[in-house]
């Protein structure tokens, strides 16, 4: 059976990342593939549960600096994909092929570059720039979460030879059993408190909308570094009383079952879990169409809204259409979403990658 490798940065780590990553490596292990995860650091002790097959490795015990230790990374990740015999290594992360590129010269080994991140966001980190482009030329596939980023790969690099192919992450949420109500009068939002996910926007959108549905609040789940900040203009809107700041929460149950509808403000996504989560319960959504993810989730007017990125108005327009639906239009709605979320489960995802896993 083929032997398939994923390399990723810790899988100590409790993110979207590991949790997918996890998710793939599963449903790959029990159609009896020999899987392997190699993290760049430490990874002993995996944050989410991998069937019993799944070997893990290190490149490194402990954190280092790659910039020092570049050619010792990329000679380490040649000699365990060599000793071990790896068939494929599906690269977690497109900055880690200014690696593996290299890594892998020569070898008759399927690489696939498992791209995370909205190709127009770099996180002021150039090097992931450098790793779009190796993969782009000397990748067998890179994999987007979206079309849009599909189609922001082919137009923002040259000579492509990599086939790129959009393939959405699984959703983790099993579809629950849940009723949503109007009667909730609650807005859940959940995310951390930073620029890139517009909590700022969505509070002064709210300083408007609160005005006409008074005996509505918003639930804010998460923490982060803008958090005084966000608190503070609560207040300066004065609506401090309808806004709950809940902190970060491991159990997110209590939250989604409590809520009537689930509102996203990013600036910018990849593919929003968060989204899929929402979806699970059966919540409506109001989101900003930014780059990427929300359209490829959200069919507009039958699933939830979608609403120009930083509109302000269009948000208060769409909160307040969602609040005003009758009964009969908002169980369409829920309805709809639950049939959506269908899409993301995994088996349908991972027959995808078995099409490009040789």
């Amino acid at each position: 059976m083929k032997k398939i490798c994923f390399l990723i940065g810790n899988l100590n780590n409790s993110g979207g990342t590991e949790r997918v990553t996890t998710l793939i490596a599963n449903a790959l292990a029990e159609k009896k593939y020999q899987v392997s995860i190699l993290s760049l650091t430490d990874g002993r002790q995996p944050f989410f549960e991998l069937v019993p097959s799944i070997k893990t490795y290190s490149l490194y015990p402990e954190k280092i600096s790659f910039k020092k230790n570049f050619f010792g990374a990329v000679w380490r990740i040649r000699k365990f994909v060599t000793q071990h015999q790896i068939d494929t290594l599906v690269v977690v992360d497109s900055i880690s092929c200014i690696f593996t590129v290299p890594a892998l010269f020569g070898l008759n080994i399927t690489h696939i570059c498992w791209e995370h991140f909205n190709f127009n966001v770099n996180l002021g980190v150039k090097y992931r720039d450098i790793g779009r482009k190796w993969a782009a030329k000397y990748c067998d596939y890179v994999v987007t979460l979206t079309k849009r980023d599909k189609e922001l790969w082919e137009q923002g690099i040259k000579n492509i030879k990599a086939k790129i192919i959009p393939i959405a992450n699984p959703s983790p949420f099993e579809v629950q059993e849940n009723m949503p109500s109007l009667d909730y009068k609650t807005i859940l939002c959940v995310g951390r408190l930073t620029h890139q996910k517009g909590f700022d926007l969505l509070i002064t959108a709210w300083a408007r909308v609160a005005q006409q549905v008074p005996d509505w609040k918003i639930v804010i789940v998460g923490s982060g570094e803008d958090e005084l900040m966000l608190q503070q203009m609560a207040k300066d809107f004065e609506v401090e009383d309808s806004i709950v700041f809940a902190g970060q929460q491991k159990n997110m149950d209590t939250f989604y079952r409590q809520a009537s509808f689930f509102c996203m403000t990013s600036r910018f996504e990849g593919l929003p879990m968060v989204l899929l989560e929402a979806q699970s319960y059966g919540l409506p959504i109001v989101a900003f169409d930014c780059d990427t993810g929300p359209a490829e989730i959200i069919d507009h007017n039958i699933n939830g809204l979608l609403v120009e990125p930083g509109n302000i108005n269009g948000l208060i327009n769409s909160l307040l259409e969602l609040i005003n639906l009758s009964n009969i239009q908002y169980e369409k709605m829920s309805s709809n979403v639950v049939e959506n979320s269908v899409r993301y489960s995994v088996n349908p995802i991972v027959k995808q990658w078995l099409s490009i896993i040789k």
